[in-house]
């Protein structure tokens, strides 16, 4: 294997470690639903990286690029996916309350943080344009794997600790008022990304 890891790391860690579609569902499913919630929203997330070095490394995303109905399709797919997800959180941390904090807390599935990475067009930009550049010269579905395990790694840890951060070292504080916080200004960000994707 040819790979680029000294230079794929640098280039990776704004990405991961940037706020964006994956930090608002995992806050908010580590806030639901505690460390399985973490967990199961981690393993989405992962599953749609692996997803993307497949479809990437076989040379589908190419594919879905250069036909511009497809990706046009994908795109819109994506935003209305992010928006519904989006509106879903903020309703969420409207009603909170703190007596009813306990039936109303839905922690996200790994399906839809599976969904919410793979529908993502600049995940698939970013595997097509970034990731390639660091998968040696013949690229290939096992290297393209590599990368997106150290993807994962760098991904989970740093959403890891910051989940122990921001929510269970507070979590006990005023659950309903963090509820609140979280999942409203959760939810714009992904209205935000959506619209945000969709525009570009």
């Amino acid at each position: 294997m040819d790979i680029n890891l000294t230079g794929f790391i640098p280039a990776l860690l704004p990405v991961a470690l940037s706020p964006g579609a994956s930090f608002t569902l995992v806050m908010s499913s580590a806030l639901a639903g505690g460390r399985s919630g973490l967990c199961r929203t981690l393993a989405g997330t992962a599953l749609g990286i692996y997803t993307h070095a497949l479809l990437i490394g076989l040379g589908i995303t190419a594919v879905i690029v250069s036909s511009p109905a497809v990706y046009g399709f994908l795109k819109i797919a994506g935003t209305l996916y992010l928006l519904w997800l989006g509106m879903m959180l903020i309703r969420s941390g409207l009603d909170a309350r703190p007596t009813q904090l306990k039936k109303s807390l839905s922690a996200v599935t790994v399906k839809e943080a599976w969904l919410a990475n793979v529908l993502n067009p600049k995940a698939i930009i970013f595997y097509l344009t970034v990731v390639s550049q660091f998968a040696g010269k013949q690229g290939g579905v096992g290297n393209y794997l590599t990368l997106a395990s150290v993807h994962v790694l760098v991904m989970s840890l740093w959403l890891i600790v910051i989940s122990y951060i921001l929510i269970f070292s507070a979590k006990k504080s005023n659950p309903a008022r963090l509820k609140k916080y979280v999942n409203t200004c959760g939810g714009g960000l992904l209205v935000i990304f959506a619209l945000h994707n969709f525009v570009e």
